[in-house]
């Protein structure tokens, strides 16, 4: 009886071990998977944003006028919007 009972609770812990194992080997593979997706997202952003940068420095040099002009609209827009928010204070 004891000898049926010791084996029950050898099998029970063996199969406790085998499905910890199971589990801790799936949980280390979704870290690793989520690791790699995070440093491809980050090289594929700092890829984009280095585009952006080129593209606006070409486009700033090509045109230098337009640059200058829609970047003081920019900036009396913005300063006008500041100043109306500050006098209604």
């Amino acid at each position: 009886m004891a000898k049926d009972i010791s084996e029950k609770v050898d099998e029970q812990v063996t199969e406790s071990i085998r499905r910890l194992t199971h589990a801790t080997a799936a949980m280390a593979d979704a870290i690793d998977e989520g690791t790699n997706l995070l440093k491809h997202a980050i090289k594929a952003s700092g890829d984009a944003a280095e585009e952006l940068l080129d593209d606006t420095t070409q486009r700033i040099k090509r045109h230098p006028v337009e640059t200058m002009a829609v970047t003081f609209t920019l900036g009396a827009i913005v300063g006008g919007f500041l100043g109306w928010l500050a006098s209604r204070r």
